[in-house]
């Protein structure tokens, strides 16, 4: 029997072994970079890391693969995930519903992070709703997107129609890739969406990071840094 996997379908422009995949690892190497820069996580430190992928590849799971400490990590995802506990058996797994509340006390853990994962909860709303669980849940949050102006659309490899909604849609029905076309999959993230996701009065950074092309880079992220002034 072929495995299911969740999250397959955010790998269909990401070939192992290709470009796309390399890339994807250089983007990532980068987020990471960023991640430790501005989380600055000790060795005891419990982090958790929302929206893991049950595909297990030399692009996914950035976290997993590179942090030293794999047993302060708590991974959840929506599979079951059998695979990526298989591949990071030091890492504790928790299987979590879409778009309603995380499974953990307030403040649980020093840092929450999560990445490639926004862009899918289907509405400004939840986008907010989740920002706002992770804030709850830990007292740092780092939080990274695909950014919608690279010139290279991360799902669908599409060049440049991705800069406005309605050319992306119409480059979409044109090569049978409909599903990414509609919001409720995907929606294209600007530094102006990140920003519209940040509950009002939370202090908030934003930058510019993975495959850095200044404006244009591969990436976007998001740190709140909730800890009492």
């Amino acid at each position: 029997m072929t495995a299911h996997y969740v999250d397959e379908k955010y790998y269909q422009a990401v070939a192992p072994q290709s470009l796309s995949e390399r890339l994807m690892v250089v983007a990532r190497d980068r987020i990471y970079a960023d991640f430790l820069r501005c989380c600055r996580p000790s060795a005891t430190d419990t982090i958790l890391d929302v929206g893991v992928s049950d595909v297990v590849t030399d692009a996914a799971n950035m976290l997993e693969r590179k942090y030293p400490h794999p047993e302060r990590l708590t991974a959840a995802g929506l599979g079951t995930a059998d695979d990526f506990r298989k591949a990071f058996p030091a890492v504790t797994y928790r299987q979590i519903e879409p778009n309603t509340w995380l499974p953990f006390a307030d403040k649980a853990f020093a840092i929450a992070t999560s990445n490639a994962v926004l862009e899918h909860v289907g509405s400004a709303r939840n986008q907010a709703l989740f920002v706002a669980e992770l804030a709850r849940v830990a007292e740092k949050v780092f939080i990274s997107v695909p950014h919608r102006y690279f010139p290279v659309e991360h799902h669908t490899a599409i060049p440049f129609l991705h800069f406005r909604d309605g050319s992306f849609a119409a480059a979409c029905r044109w090569l049978g890739k409909t599903e990414w076309a509609d919001k409720g999959n995907l929606i294209l993230m600007s530094k102006q969406r990140l920003r519209a996701a940040v509950p009002d009065g939370m202090p908030a950074s934003m930058g510019y990071t993975g495959i850095p092309l200044g404006p244009f880079s591969s990436n976007l992220f998001l740190f709140i840094d909730g800890r009492p002034r």
